[in-house]
């Protein structure tokens, strides 16, 4: 019902609900079938990511054009705050790979806070807090400068550098840079 709705002939401004509901239920199911399986496959994953999204953002104008011009459920559409800057497009955006890469990430210290057993800090509740703030950095600079953010920017540094801080106050700093999650026998 969610895909015929969103394919009939109507402005996205009246059904950006839908698409975000598509959106989420791609992510939901990104989230619970893909694993990074190691901290030092997460981090370097998030640093090429990194790199890739600000050369796009800011050396191109390629993930502009796909986040504006491109009607697809690829992408979370929030409403833009009111403002005397008129805009060209009346959403802010978020890509999926700003939601399933650090997702992944944010899941994989679930599994350290299983494992490691952390005194002092838990890994998933860092690397949340770290999520939210970096998303929050992101959404700020964005309205603050009036264009495009690249999101991963934000969310990379924070997450990564939030779960190293993390580690070094639980004292586990090498236990989480040589983090692997176990291979299920099931397999």
């Amino acid at each position: 019902i969610c895909t015929l709705v969103y394919w009939a002939p109507a402005a996205m401004e009246q059904k950006f609900l839908i698409s975000n509901a598509i959106a989420w239920s791609l992510a939901m199911v990104s989230l619970g079938s893909i694993s990074l399986g190691s901290f030092q496959t997460g981090a370097i994953l998030l640093a090429g990511l990194f790199c890739y999204d600000i050369f796009w953002v800011f050396g191109t104008d390629v993930m502009m054009t796909v986040a504006t011009k491109v009607e697809a459920p690829v992408k979370f559409l929030y409403t833009a705050p009111p403002s005397d800057t008129p805009r060209s497009y009346p959403f802010s955006v978020l890509g999926l790979g700003d939601i399933v890469i650090p997702g992944l990430f944010v899941r994989l210290m679930s599994k350290v806070d299983e494992v490691l057993q952390p005194k002092n800090l838990s890994y998933f509740n860092v690397a949340t807090g770290a999520y939210a703030l970096g998303l929050l950095a992101c959404f700020g600079a964005n309205e603050m400068f009036h264009n495009g953010q690249p999101a991963l920017l934000y969310l990379d540094p924070s997450l990564v550098g939030g779960t190293l801080a993390c580690a070094a106050v639980n004292n586990q700093v090498t236990d989480l840079w040589d983090f692997k999650e176990e291979e299920d026998d099931d397999e």
